[in-house]
């Protein structure tokens, strides 16, 4: 009888000692997703995160990667970390907006020029002070914000050269109010759907148009039912990795400090990547039929430049630019 007692209690020891094991197991487990292909520059700056962080943490957080929106849309993942879950997700500062309204100035239609200027606006204490309410009222954990995927354009199917040739076209944006607000003052009718639909949607003609960065444009292949790319560079899609403050805060403080600063480097590699793309994948989506169309931006500035006051981003916009200014 003492035998089987002592047997039974060492097998119940090892299960506690294997059910903890499981535990910190899945607590350093970090699934990331990205609407994004495997093809995008931006997903090689994944991989270099998840590298980055197997070596300096020895294996001790596993990053797994998940294009293509494997795991959901964005909006669904966001709600599976605000719950505790070890997932991650690249997002727009739209979607944030919904917890953070001063996130969505980010999207703004022309905030800033190239990734560079991007990038300032989120290293300052401005931005910061965003992310600090990000974590407090959603459980939200911004890792970094410099996931630069170059400036969005038009995909139509007529050419574009002023905000009348947009009129009645129902454009694909996310679903965000200033991304919404943005085409909307830019001639065009707001269509909110997730980019995995957008090919089949230009192609059974259920939207006539969309707008993206270049690179997401080819990784989608919309080339091949869209006839013409206008360099409008309306909005600088700068983008975050986001997870949840639950699951970020189990960490140990040394392993915090290497999943920032990985995802950090790892945000530079991605946006160094995306522009060198740009280039090539415009040749590429030329010699496959596309029109890559060169036009004068002015009147779609100008169209658009009301956007902040309607969104309540006026004095906002201000405080960015003075950050841009350096005062």
């Amino acid at each position: 009888m003492f035998r089987k007692a002592l047997a039974a209690a060492a097998l119940v020891g090892c299960m506690i000692v294997g059910a903890g094991t499981a535990a910190r197991a899945q607590d350093y487990q970090l699934n990331v997703n990205t609407a994004l292909t495997q093809q995008d520059p931006i997903y090689k700056g994944l991989e270099a995160f998840r590298d980055g962080v197997a070596k300096r943490t020895d294996g001790k957080v596993e990053i797994r990667l998940f294009p293509s929106s494997q795991l959901g849309k964005d909006e669904d993942v966001l709600e599976q970390a605000r719950a505790g879950a070890n997932v991650a997700v690249l997002v727009d500062p739209g979607r944030l907006a919904v917890f953070v309204k001063d996130l969505g100035v980010l999207g703004g239609p022309y905030l800033a020029k190239g990734y560079d200027q991007y990038r300032k606006i989120t290293q300052s204490e401005l931005f910061a002070g965003w992310a600090s309410d990000l974590d407090k009222s959603a459980g939200l954990k911004i890792l970094s914000f410099n996931w630069w995927q170059g400036q969005r354009n038009l995909v139509t199917q007529n050419a574009v050269t002023m905000p009348a040739d947009l009129s009645g076209v129902r454009m694909r944006t996310p679903g965000a109010p200033v991304w919404m607000e943005t085409i909307k003052a830019m001639g065009a009718t707001p269509t909110p759907m997730g980019w995995t639909e957008v090919y089949p949607a230009l192609q059974q003609n259920a939207i006539d148009a969309a707008e993206a960065q270049d690179t997401a444009v080819y990784g989608a292949k919309l080339f091949e039912v869209a006839k013409h790319l206008t360099k409008t560079g309306h909005i600088g899609l700068l983008t975050g990795l986001v997870t949840s403050s639950q699951w970020f805060d189990s960490l140990p403080e040394d392993l915090q400090k290497i999943v920032m600063e990985e995802a950090l480097a790892a945000g530079d590699v991605a946006s160094h990547g995306t522009e060198d793309a740009i280039s090539k994948v415009d040749d590429e989506m030329k010699a496959a039929g596309m029109s890559i169309d060169e036009i004068d931006v002015t009147p779609f500035k100008e169209a658009t430049a009301g956007v902040y006051e309607t969104l309540g981003y006026g004095e906002l916009k201000k405080q960015v630019d003075a950050v841009l200014s350096g005062k």
